[in-house]
């Protein structure tokens, strides 16, 4: 979850909002994206893009996994524990990477063409497959009720507006988890962009606007490693037990307990329990993402393309019955389906699908937009010299 290039746009940031996203030619930018650089000549942080990758490809296994379940309890378990941490660490480092977010004109430009445009245009090519895809000529088309995947651009725009928000008040993540907490507990919350999981998820994200790099390097130790396999063994058993006794929707966050069939009170318990183990697998996920560049690092920059444009290939498999073949709910279909959802949603992560689809990920739209004042102040005083 998980750019915004997450700077452009979920699945997380592709850069710091301190860098004004000012129009510079094609070429130098296709040359920075391989040298490892910002637009603004920054170094790109390996850590980062090598987490936004690999957090991208749980995402993939686990819509890949989902069909699996019934006839597995192991894969039941990995979902559910994919589920726990993969969308929270998406949300926590498009936080970390808004902190700089102020609403200045260059940010709100971002914010309209990274975020907003893409939501738009996929939200009507989602409706437009399904009407397709699923023999559904019906199936409206809704700016207000995000399908599927989009949830996450609509929640990703709302979170980076608040931001001076959680910068100004005294307990901000005290308060986000309150808000989470009266949210999973509201059955009257509708679905008008997806508010209940915007609410439910907006803890991580307030989590990551308030990080440091120093927070980061705790859990970027060999120790932190090594801590960690036995909280992922943990993790497992106890999802291994849960199973067949808890519903998979409370991941999701978008109902609240009674739309789940549970008593009201138990909305707080679990809000707040998935928020601590959630931080939990979160840490131990980072603590294994590597710090170095490694052949992956620069797919970590496309991770939004590969978020969009692999759901429909996700939703089609069903309306399609792809998982109605036997040999897939063995155990060795089981593992062919990891290995194509790896390997597709890493090729929709490189430059040739970026190339393609950059004019809806990341459109410039200088025609939409008045000159900033003081950009066109320094170029008049940079042409009279």
């Amino acid at each position: 979850m998980l750019h915004a290039g997450y700077e452009r746009a979920p699945l997380p940031p592709a850069q710091d909002e301190e860098a004004p996203r000012e129009a510079s030619d094609a070429t130098a930018q296709r040359r920075g994206r391989r040298s490892g650089k910002t637009k603004d000549g920054k170094q790109r942080d390996a850590f980062f893009d090598n987490a936004k990758y690999l957090a991208i490809v749980l995402v993939a296994l686990g819509h890949a996994w989902e069909p699996l379940r019934d006839e597995s309890r192991a894969a039941s378990a990995l979902y559910f524990v994919v589920y726990t941490f993969h969308m929270p660490a998406f949300i926590l480092i498009s936080g970390y990477f808004s902190r700089s977010f102020e609403g200045k004109p260059h940010q709100i430009k971002r914010l309209i063409t990274g975020i907003a445009v893409p939501y738009v245009v996929f939200e009507v090519a989602y409706t437009l497959f399904k009407r397709w895809a699923n023999d559904d000529p019906g199936y409206p088309v809704s700016l207000l009720d995000p399908w599927y995947l989009t949830w996450f651009l609509a929640a990703l725009f709302i979170w980076r507006l608040t931001t001076p928000v959680w910068k100004m008040v005294r307990w901000p993540i005290p308060l986000a988890l309150a808000i989470a907490v009266l949210a999973s507990v509201s059955e009257d919350i509708g679905d008008d962009l997806d508010l209940q999981r915007v609410l439910q998820f907006m803890p991580f994200f307030v989590v990551g606007l308030f990080l440091k790099p120093e927070h980061f390097k705790l859990v970027q130790t060999w120790r932190a490693r090594w801590l960690s396999l036995p909280v992922f063994a943990v993790a497992m058993l106890f999802a291994y037990w849960a199973a067949p006794r808890m519903t998979a929707a409370w991941f999701y966050r978008r109902d609240s307990a009674q739309e789940l069939g549970a008593p009201w009170w138990t909305g707080g318990i679990m809000t707040v329990a998935l928020f601590g183990c959630s931080m939990v697998l979160v840490a131990c996920f980072l603590a294994w993402v590597p710090r170095r560049h490694m052949w992956f690092t620069l797919l970590g920059a496309g991770t939004l393309y590969g978020y969009l444009l692999h759901g429909f290939l996700a939703k089609g498999s069903r309306f399609w019955d792809w998982y109605d073949v036997a040999w897939v709910h063995t155990p060795m279909g089981a593992i062919a389906v990891t290995l194509i959802a790896a390997s597709v949603i890493t090729a929709l992560c490189t430059t040739p699908v970026q190339r393609a689809f950059r004019f809806v990920m990341e459109p410039k739209m200088e025609w939409a937009f008045k000159r900033d004042a003081a950009q066109l102040a320094k170029e008049r005083a940079k042409a009279g010299r």
